[in-house]
């Protein structure tokens, strides 16, 4: 399907901007998972700025979507009406150290993050070496690896808010929760800044290693994945719950659970948005009936269903 081409208009509107515009863009190849719809405009910003004057220009019926690498993402397969906005790492990118902070830009790889950290000798990020994302995400997500999370380190973020305006965030105003913040949604993040500890260089290299050797021998990282599906319910693991719901490599089209790690959905191939959807949701059922518990999304799902 195709959306009317609005990209005219707003380049009337705003004869200042320097970013791109593409409408009807795939957003397929921009996920892990390489499934979904177009957007009805993709648009990647040049820097803040550029960022602000687009949003402060933006008519306010029209619906904004922000993507990241693309890693904890389904697209479903009709795509998204309105704006979907993308920083790129040219503009968004850069991570620096100084003494024990790491700042770093909304479109870094949390992995970029803990290496840049790794070279100036400040420990305490190396659990962002295992998460297949970008600052951005972390930040909206607070997402976290092997005993840590983006909460624990986090000094301030800055972002954009849908009117342009440019906002500055303290760690108590994130209001983080498990996996989650309570920050404005419409805030587009565009950098942050988080502090570790001075630490000997052999312990953090160690301490990623171990990080590395646990997703490479217990988690499907080659996969056309989105990493981990559903979060951990109080006490619980999801993926014990989901093997014990007889759900291990259980298919719906071209998605599969996971053999080697349940709480993993895989494109094997040709799978659709909605198949590895409706997977997701044939293992909260199963999950729901067999021990009582309901499993809460922690992929995030866009876009609308194709006619």
């Amino acid at each position: 399907m195709a959306f009317p081409d609005i990209t005219p208009d707003l380049k009337a509107a705003m004869p200042q901007l320097r970013g791109r515009l593409l409408a009807n863009q795939s957003l397929a190849e921009l996920t892990w998972f390489r499934v979904g719809g177009p957007a009805q405009l993709l648009f990647t910003p040049i820097d803040e700025d550029d960022l602000a004057y687009f949003l402060k220009h933006l008519p306010g019926e029209l619906p904004v979507t922000v993507v990241g690498v693309g890693s904890n993402l389904i697209v479903r397969d009709g795509g998204l009406p309105g704006v979907v906005i993308r920083l790129s790492p040219r503009g968004f990118g850069d991570a620096s150290a100084a003494g024990d902070i790491v700042s770093a830009g909304a479109a870094a790889l949390d992995k970029r993050v803990a290496e840049t950290a790794a070279a100036a000798n400040i420990g305490g990020l190396e659990f962002f070496f295992g998460i297949p994302g970008t600052v951005g995400g972390a930040l909206r997500m607070n997402a976290g690896a092997n005993g840590a999370e983006t909460r624990d380190v986090l000094i301030e973020a800055s972002g954009v808010s849908r009117d342009g305006e440019k906002h500055t965030l303290t760690n108590a105003q994130m209001k983080f929760v498990y996996r989650g913040s309570g920050v404005d949604p419409s805030i587009i993040f565009t950098s942050a800044r988080f502090r570790g500890a001075i630490a000997a260089p052999e312990a953090i290299r160690a301490r990623m290693s171990e990080v590395q050797a646990h997703r490479e021998t217990a988690q499907p990282i080659r996969e056309k994945t989105g990493g981990s599906t559903f979060q951990n319910p109080p006490g619980q693991s999801a993926w014990k719950l989901i093997d014990a719901a007889g759900c291990r490599g259980l298919r719906v089209g071209g998605a599969q659970v996971s053999e080697m790690h349940c709480n993993f959905l895989i494109n094997t191939g040709n799978a659709t948005g909605h198949d590895i959807e409706t997977l997701g949701e044939t293992v909260r059922a199963r999950v729901k009936e067999k021990s009582g518990i309901e499993l809460h999304w922690e992929i995030k799902r866009i876009g609308i269903e194709r006619d």
